[in-house]
């Protein structure tokens, strides 16, 4: 029969992560808790003055094989599995104590991953007998509690407490479930190395884990909820950001601000991307922030309104200032000094995210879909074509500055979603056409939202007039690449490998058109 509450008489602590190791120790020994130890957590709570008994004299058999073999054994494992209500007898039989408290943290293996370690080393980081004892302590939950992360320690020695040294079914089931979580996390991790090492990339199972970064309010819709969890990648970003000022992220915010991030990365020069609902409504180069700042919101002022804003340098004051101007809902940027910071807390409600550095385009990873019963794997679209990879298709080569142009859509359009349609010029995007199902119908918005630009502006004539386009695949018909030349085009990139080639370089030649191939197309959807 399980009991509600257990009163703790023994504790088996054995911690790679010594954080509040010794307050833990000082605490349970003052409650006359009989503490068993190895290594260098038993070391470190002798050192402290906690009385500790070393396993290796509990158990009556010494340490082996270089530790490896040192909680493997009856004694110990038995005193954390045996049910209290059927196995008194087995236990007195055999000389088994219970412990009712396994305080357990594993090696650092994925420290030691993370830090480049060799193979060998990685393995010798493989933690054995802790997951051993984790997993026996949480399956016999209705007696013994297992605590698996320092952050818990508080909440334990409240419970002791409140209950005179006893801990509660409630927290024990509690604690168990983080324990599974944990060793599940860090097989998941083993695996995902070993595999690695393998070389394979997709192996016949493939884990993933997180840790809870931030329970949101709710997700994309008010009726849903949500949460936020972090991988470990120190990808610089939203999970790695910390968040200077302002109210706190929703799910929306999260999403759109990874994507206006990985966006602005892209860009070797000043640069900044503005987005709405994951998608660039604006986005710019120039001499300097302030300058690619007013580029990126002449594209579309209007749907900027309620956007978020990302920089690839550290934000100065006269570009905060501008920014400040606009109803925004998140700006992120590697830094901030301190006068851009001042003017930026004006905004009360503005979140700011500073991040110290900006993610590699080219770096790889692992990108995650959820389907129902199941999830998609790809490669991050790390693509990026270069000037001697495009292939001239029609009778005029493009100009320098539109080969430039080119390159610079084309990057915006791997981060918009299909059909994707990007006008650009002298380095700026000047109309984007986004997640149409006609391409032709991406090329005309997109001339549409320009042409309303341009009036906002107070431009004469398009801003489209002598741009170029960029289309994330191929134009199926030449009727999508008709209708960019009617906003003023004069040049064209896209990935080619349509049946209908052709015709579409036929129709680019007869409007005096430059267009070249990349061989790569970036659906996004």
């Amino acid at each position: 029969m399980t009991a509600d509450t257990v009163r703790i008489t023994r504790a088996l602590i054995s911690v790679s992560d010594k954080t509040g190791l010794v307050a833990l120790g000082q605490a349970l020994a003052a409650r006359g808790v009989e503490i068993l130890s190895t290594g260098g957590s038993a070391q470190r709570l002798a050192e402290a003055g906690v009385p500790v008994k070393e396993v290796s004299d509990h158990t009556g058999f010494p340490e082996i094989m270089d530790g490896r073999v040192k909680t493997l054994h009856p004694r110990i494992h038995g005193g954390i599995l045996a049910r209290r209500d059927t196995h008194a007898a087995a236990m007195q039989q055999h000389d088994i104590p219970p412990i009712d408290l396994v305080v357990v943290n594993l090696y650092p293996f994925e420290a030691t991953v993370a830090k480049g370690a060799g193979f060998e080393d990685c393995v010798e980081n493989i933690d054995i007998g802790g997951p051993g004892m984790i997993r026996a302590a949480a399956k016999n939950h209705d007696f013994v509690a297992v605590v698996t992360d320092p952050e818990d320690y508080e909440a334990l020695l409240g419970e002791l407490e409140r209950n005179d040294g006893a801990t509660t079914l409630a927290l024990r089931k509690t604690l168990a479930q983080r324990a599974y979580a944990r060793t599940a996390a860090y097989d998941a991790a083993i695996s995902a190395w070993f595999a690695g090492q393998l070389g394979e990339t997709f192996p016949p199972r493939y884990s993933i884990s997180g840790s809870l970064s931030q329970t949101l309010r709710y997700g994309e819709n008010p009726h849903q909820q949500a949460a936020f969890y972090v991988t470990g990648e120190q990808r610089p970003g939203v999970a790695t950001a910390i968040q200077l000022q302002g109210k706190e992220l929703s799910y929306n915010n999260l999403n759109d601000t990874d994507a206006a991030f990985e966006l602005v990365a892209e860009f070797e020069r000043p640069a900044v991307a503005i987005i709405k609902h994951a998608n660039p409504c604006g986005v710019a180069e120039g001499a300097d922030l302030l300058e690619a700042y007013n580029l990126a919101l002449r594209c579309d002022p209007v749907s900027a309104f309620g956007g978020i804003i990302a920089l690839n340098r550290s934000l100065d004051a006269a570009t905060a200032e501008e920014i400040a101007k606009l109803f925004a809902e998140v700006v992120i940027a590697p830094d901030a000094d301190d006068a851009a910071r001042a003017v930026l807390a004006s905004k009360k409600n503005l979140r700011v995210l500073l991040t110290k550095d900006m993610p590699d385009p080219a770096a790889p990873g692992m990108m995650i879909k959820a389907l129902s019963g199941g999830f998609l794997l790809q490669n991050r679209d790390s693509g990026r074509v270069s000037p001697a990879e495009l292939k001239v298709v029609t009778k005029r080569a493009p100009s320098e500055q539109e080969m430039r142009d080119l390159l610079f859509a084309f990057r915006v359009a791997k981060h918009v979603k299909s059909n994707a349609i990007v006008y650009t010029k002298d380095g700026a995007t000047v109309g984007i056409g986004a997640g149409q199902m006609s391409r032709v119908d991406s090329a005309r918005i997109a001339a549409i939202k320009s042409a309303e630009a341009s009036k906002a502006a107070g431009i004469a004539e398009p801003l489209t007039k002598g741009s170029v386009v960029a289309s994330d695949a191929f134009f199926p018909f030449a009727d999508g690449l008709l209708a960019a030349a009617e906003a003023g085009v004069t040049a064209v990139i896209q990935p080619g490998g349509s049946i209908r080639d052709n015709e579409v370089i036929a129709a680019a030649d007869e409007k005096g058109l430059a267009m070249v191939f990349t061989g790569m197309r970036h659906f996004r959807h």
